[in-house]
């Protein structure tokens, strides 16, 4: 049985990217030829040299919200993860103790009290007016930037067709495309809405013992449609990331069909060695966490084995990793 520290690879701090470069698109892109076991070291911009005029590149429109608020006393954070209402949010609270059933909590001129604890420990919080998010809200940058977000964040720290609000972290595949390099690319949308599980690391030493966070999403009537046209005619489907993929293949998994249908709804899909992948073809992604899930989802998309040779091959070449970081495109 697979252990987590299989997924295990050294990486020097000095190759985590906590800033974005200054052209979006001006990242490198490691090609992975599933295959052949060929890898390639090309630019970003090489991507559509690999994209027929029949594939279906899927890109995640998901936009990030500022999730992240800290008491006027400065005391206590909160991290939005749901919003029932305006006035009414699921918080990851720290430090939690703090924050027991009528506890209250003041973030601007808005007053909020913790109604209840859920099993995951995360509090439901009554705001008796709505918050000034502009004016208090940050972006909750992942942990490894070491660093709190900045005005710069708020553009570059989202995909440049970002449009359906909800997720607290981006989808971050497909943080390199520029409207120019789309607009020669056959291309459509889903929404999975990124949430603070996507940073949880595994603390299971068996893969199959761990507990995979949930995630919301939507695939359009539309969306489906263009994505079972391509099938039938013989294009790929070219997933941009483990959000977009994780939405496909749940989807995928649940149908009695070889097609695919609209729908909405939320997804724990855990996607790890061995998996037969039955909607995505090829995958665009970045770097991911020696351990987490994400290295584990690519893992079952190529090998593992082929994986940790371009990871180390990477870390030799001294890519940029993570959120901020370079691109791997696996065929």
């Amino acid at each position: 049985m697979l252990k987590t520290t299989d997924f295990d690879y050294h990486l020097p701090d000095e190759l985590i990217a906590d800033r974005p470069l200054d052209d979006r698109a001006s990242s490198r892109m490691i090609v992975i030829h599933r295959d052949s076991g060929k890898i390639e070291h090309r630019m970003f911009t090489d991507i559509q040299d690999y994209i027929q005029p029949d594939d279906l590149l899927i890109l995640n429109d998901t936009k990030v919200t500022p999730a992240r608020f800290f008491s006027n006393d400065g005391k206590i954070e909160l991290v939005c993860t749901q919003k029932f209402s305006p006035t009414k949010w699921e918080c990851l609270v720290r430090p939690g103790k703090k924050m027991k059933p009528g506890r209250t909590v003041a973030v601007g001129d808005a007053i909020g009290t913790v109604d209840s604890i859920l099993e995951n420990g995360n509090r439901i919080i009554h705001w008796d007016r709505e918050v000034d998010e502009e004016t208090h809200g940050r972006l909750a940058l992942p942990h490894y930037m070491n660093r709190e977000s900045d005005v710069a964040d708020r553009d570059r720290y989202q995909t440049t067709f970002a449009r359906e609000e909800g997720a607290i972290a981006a989808p971050t595949a497909g943080l390199h495309f520029t409207p120019e390099i789309l607009s020669n690319i056959n291309h459509t949308f889903l929404t999975l809405h990124v949430g603070v599980g996507t940073f949880r690391p595994v603390k299971a030493e068996l893969i199959k013992d761990h507990e995979m966070h949930s995630e919301r999403y939507h695939l359009s009537g539309e969306t489906a449609t263009r994505i079972n046209t391509t099938k039938a005619n013989g294009g790929r489907i070219i997933s941009t990331g483990t959000t977009c993929t994780r939405v496909l293949e749940s989807i995928a998994r649940d149908t009695t069909t070889s097609e695919l249908n609209s729908a909405t709804g939320e997804t724990d899909i855990f996607i790890n060695p061995p998996y037969d992948f039955k909607a995505v073809d090829a995958l665009l992604t970045n770097f991911h966490l020696p351990q987490s899930t994400l290295i584990m989802l690519v893992s079952a998309f190529a090998s593992r084995e082929l994986i940790l040779d371009a990871y180390a091959e990477a870390v030799r070449e001294k890519y940029r990793f993570f959120s901020y970081g370079d691109c791997m495109l696996i065929l």
